[in-house]
C-alpha cells in the first residue's frame, strides 16, 4: 500500500465547511483521505496552523493524520497574506520528510498547495497529483478574477503535474480549453457523498426537529456567504415567490467568507428588512453533516445559484437526501443536476426565472417522484469509488517516469 502526502495549505480538512475558507474542498480532502486510509494507505495531510490550540499532529482515524504546520502567525489569514508563507510551509514539510522518509506520491489541493507540491516533487523526485478545486481563468470568465499572476502559476503547475484530477467531464474540458492541459494527464475522479449522513427521511419529522412550519414552501441555501456563491439571488428568489402570493421561506446556512463576506451579509440583512420578509428568512450558522442533512430533508428545494462551480457538492448532498435542486447551469452542476429528474438548471441570473423553476420543481415533485429520482442519482457517487480511482492512479504513477517542466 502507498504512503501519500496530501497538501492542503490554506485550509484544514478539519475546519467547519460554510464559513471562512471552509467549503467543499475541506470535505473533499477529509473524506478522500479517510476512504484511502480505509483501503490500507498511509495518509498524512499537511495544513497551515491557523490556531495556537491546534495540535502538531492529530490522528483522525487509523492511517489518516493531519499535521498542523507552523508557517506564519497561527491565525486565519487573508488570501493576500497566505502567499507570503508558502516557502516556510514547504520547508517544514520537506524537513518532515527528511526525518520520516519520502512518501510515494504528493496530492496537492488548490493552487497555493500546488506551489508547494511543485517544488517538493522536484526535491523528492516523486509524482505530483493536483486537484485545483477552482481556477483563476474560469472564475474570471464567469465572475471576476483574482490576479493574472495566479493564472500563470496555475499554468506552470498544469505543465509539471503528473496527473490533474477533474471532478467531471465539464471541468476536464476546462483544463484543456483554458490552460492547454495535456488531456492524457487529466483524470476524471468524481467526488462522493457521505451516505451515512445524507440520506432520505421524513420531511415533516425534519421540520419538527428544526422548528419549521410544516406547510410552507421551504427553500434552502447552503454555502459561504460571498458573491461567487450567489446567495443574494437565492434571497431575491424567495422575495419573488412571496410577491406572487406563495407561502415560502428561506433558510440560509453558512457564514461570511473572504474579504467581502461581511459586506455580503450586511447587504442580505438590509434587503431582508427592506423587502419585509424578516419573518420568512432564517440565517443559520454552518452545520455539521448530521445537522445539515436534517436541513436538507426539511426543505422542498435546495438553491445552488453559484456563478462558478467546479463540482457542486451541496447539490449532490441535497439529492442524496431526496431534496430536488434548482442550480445555475455552470461547471460541475451541469452533470449533477438532470432537468426534470432531480431538479432544474437555470442559465439566467433573473429572480423571476429562478422562481419559475422553483414552482415547476415543487409541482413536479408533488408525488415525490423527483425526490426518489434524486436519491437514485446520488447513489452513483461514493467516496469509496473516488478512493479506488485515486488508488489505481497512484499505482500507475509510482515507478513511472515523471513529467518534467
Amino acid at each position: 500500500m502507498a504512503r501519500l502526502a496530501v497538501l492542503s495549505y490554506h485550509t484544514s480538512p478539519l475546519a467547519q465547511p460554510g464559513t471562512g475558507d471552509g467549503g467543499g474542498m475541506n470535505v473533499y480532502v477529509r473524506e478522500l483521505a479517510s476512504a484511502l486510509a480505509r483501503r490500507g494507505h498511509d495518509v498524512d495531510v499537511f495544513t497551515r496552523r491557523d490556531s495556537v490550540s491546534s495540535p502538531k499532529i492529530q490522528l483522525v482515524e487509523p492511517g489518516f493524520r493531519v499535521h498542523h504546520v507552523t508557517a506564519g502567525p497561527p491565525r486565519s489569514l487573508g488570501r493576500s497574506e497566505l502567499g507570503d508563507h508558502i516557502k516556510v510551509f514547504t520547508d517544514e514539510v520537506s524537513a518532515y520528510f527528511s526525518l520520516h522518509g519520502t512518501p510515494d506520491a504528493l496530492h496537492a489541493n488548490y493552487w497555493l498547495s500546488g506551489l508547494a507540491g511543485h517544488r517538493l516533487k522536484h526535491e523528492l523526485n516523486i509524482p505530483l497529483i493536483m486537484t485545483f478545486h477552482t481556477l483563476e481563468r474560469v472564475k474570471a470568465d464567469h465572475f471576476e478574477g483574482e490576479s493574472e499572476d495566479r493564472a500563470h502559476q496555475e499554468a506552470a503547475i498544469f505543465a509539471c503535474a503528473d496527473a490533474v484530477l477533474a471532478s467531471c467531464d465539464v471541468e476536464a474540458a476546462q483544463f484543456v480549453d483554458y490552460y492547454g492541459a495535456d488531456p492524457t494527464r487529466v483524470h476524471v475522479v468524481p467526488l462522493g457523498v457521505q451516505h451515512a449522513f445524507f440520506a432520505p427521511g421524513d420531511q415533516l419529522a425534519a421540520r419538527e426537529a428544526l422548528g419549521r412550519d410544516e406547510n410552507d414552501m421551504m427553500l434552502l441555501f447552503v454555502g459561504r456567504l460571498q458573491a461567487l456563491k450567489g446567495v443574494e439571488l437565492a434571497l431575491e428568489t424567495l422575495i419573488t415567490l412571496r410577491t406572487r402570493g406563495r407561502d415560502a421561506s428561506l433558510a440560509i446556512v453558512g457564514g461570511p467568507s473572504g474579504p467581502e463576506g461581511n459586506v455580503t451579509l450586511a447587504r442580505l440583512h438590509q434587503r431582508v428588512n427592506d423587502a419585509g420578509v424578516i419573518e420568512h428568512v432564517s440565517f443559520v450558522a454552518p452545520q455539521s453533516h448530521q445537522l445539515l442533512s436534517t436541513w436538507m430533508r426539511a426543505a422542498d428545494v435546495t438553491l445552488v445559484p453559484s456563478r462558478s462551480e467546479s463540482f457542486g457538492l451541496v447539490a449532490l448532498e441535497s439529492s442524496a437526501c431526496g431534496t430536488p435542486v434548482v442550480a445555475s447551469a455552470v461547471g460541475g452542476l451541469l452533470t449533477l443536476v438532470e432537468p426534470g429528474v432531480n431538479g432544474q438548471l437555470v442559465a439566467q441570473r433573473d429572480a423571476d426565472v429562478w422562481a419559475d423553476a422553483v414552482e415547476e420543481v415543487v409541482s413536479d415533485n408533488v408525488n415525490s417522484a423527483m425526490s426518489n429520482s434524486a436519491v437514485l442519482l446520488a447513489q452513483r457517487y461514493t467516496w469509496r469509488s473516488a478512493a479506488e480511482s485515486l488508488d489505481a492512479l497512484v499505482e500507475s504513477l509510482v515507478g513511472a517516469g515523471l513529467v518534467r517542466c
